[in-house]
Formats: structure tokens, sequence, C-alpha cells
């Protein structure tokens, strides 16, 4: 169910204009109801523009599974051991995340993507020698499987944040699990959502800059992007 080439490029940032490149039109589907995915590094703020989206549009919201997953602990505890089980677990509990919200009778909003947890997560997993070939090999033949069974957003929002002001927004909020990432980790992983984006074809696409643009409590900021979104529902 993957499209292809669907693709519009809508880049807000105060500092330098709007960068607006219309590759294609505006995929349709044959039911009312919209698909939005929000993408971003850990911090760049996901849960604060979905939890905006839900209130301010009534769409439903649908969560990253991090808390159910089984092997998260003892991945952080032993990463080379568990890598490849950690990341088939999300892989599945996104795909069925994917099923629930096809079948929705809502629009939906989805906090972080099955796209981002193999073309980030487990991408950087292998780089980094954390997860071997073999298991890597295995990971990205079920997951170019799945891909080719699961529908692509009507419009992706990828949240762009520098690592500094992601290491802060971390620290802030508090989560225990989270405090002891490495610098060094984020950064990877800011470097290879830039790479993904940069090559993504699969839907509509907005970049936000989040920390620039301040949608929660600006007035101005927040017009702006309603006015882009709006059109995707």
């Amino acid at each position: 169910m993957a499209k292809k080439n669907a693709r519009a490029i809508i880049e807000l940032d105060p500092t330098h204009g709007e960068c607006s490149h219309a590759v294609d039109e505006i995929p349709k589907h044959a039911a009312d109801r919209k698909y939005v995915a929000v993408a971003g590094n850990i911090g760049a703020g996901k849960s604060s523009i979905v939890e905006f989206l839900t209130e301010k549009y009534g769409i439903e919201p649908f969560f990253e599974p991090n808390e159910q997953n089984p092997y998260l602990e003892d991945f952080y505890a032993d990463m080379p051991r568990w890598s490849f089980q950690s990341q088939i677990y999300f892989l599945a509990a996104k795909f069925k995340l994917h099923q629930q919200l096809d079948r929705h009778e809502r629009s939906v909003v989805q906090d972080r993507t099955i796209w981002e947890d193999a073309e980030i997560f487990a991408e950087n997993l292998y780089r980094q020698k954390i997860m071997d070939r073999r298991d890597y090999e295995t990971y990205r033949e079920l997951y170019i499987a799945i891909q080719d069974r699961i529908r692509p957003p009507d419009l992706m929002i990828y949240l762009r944040c520098p690592v500094r002001t992601v290491r802060r927004r971390i620290r802030e909020r508090g989560r225990e699990m989270e405090q002891d990432i490495p610098t060094k980790y984020l950064s990877r992983l800011n470097k290879l959502y830039e790479s993904w984006i940069e090559s993504y074809t699969l839907s509509p696409l907005l970049i936000i800059p989040t920390h620039k643009l301040d949608y929660m409590t600006d007035l101005v900021d927040q017009h702006d992007i309603i006015t882009k979104i709006e059109k995707y529902l």
C-alpha cells in the first residue's frame, strides 16, 4: 500500500522564510478519515504537537508503545544482546498499531512511525555494530514486507530540533530511563533523521523547526502551522 513520489515539501522557518516545493498532488483516499504522522528525534516535541492536534481537531491520537516493550530494560542494560529482539517488538507493535488506525472511524495522528523504527533506530544499531548483519538483514526483510501492507500518511510532520535543545528537553522532562542517553547517540539519530527526511517521498511533508516556532502558546506561530496542516485534514 506504500506510495511513491506523492510528495510536497513545506518548510516553516521564521528566520529564512517559508520554502515550499510541490512535487505532486495531495494523496486522496476513498474514506474521509485522514492519517497524520509526527516524526522527530527524542525530545523534539512529538507528544506536544500530537496533543495539540488532538485538542484542536478532535482526531484520535496513537502513541508509541514504549512502556509495553518487555525487552526495553534488558536492551538498555545490554544492547548487543537485546537489540534485535527489542526492534522486532517495536516493528510488530507498530504494524498492529497501523492495522488499528486503518480501521479507526475517525481521523488519526500518530506519535513516531514505523518508518522511523527502521530507518533511524534499527539503522543506527546496525551502523554502530550493536546489531549484527544477520539480524539486521532479517529485520529489513520483515520491515520491507510490512511496509508494502500499510497505508502511508496523508501528511508527515517532521519536527526538526538541534541536539542541544533535545538534550535540554530530555533533562527537563526527567524520564529516568532517558537521562543517561549519550549526546553522541542523539547526534547520530539526528543525522539519520535528516538523511531519511531528505529522501522521504511517501506523502506530503511539513517540516517544523520546534526550537524556533512556539506553536503551543504563540498565536502567530500557531496560525502558520494550522494553515499548513488544515488542507490535509
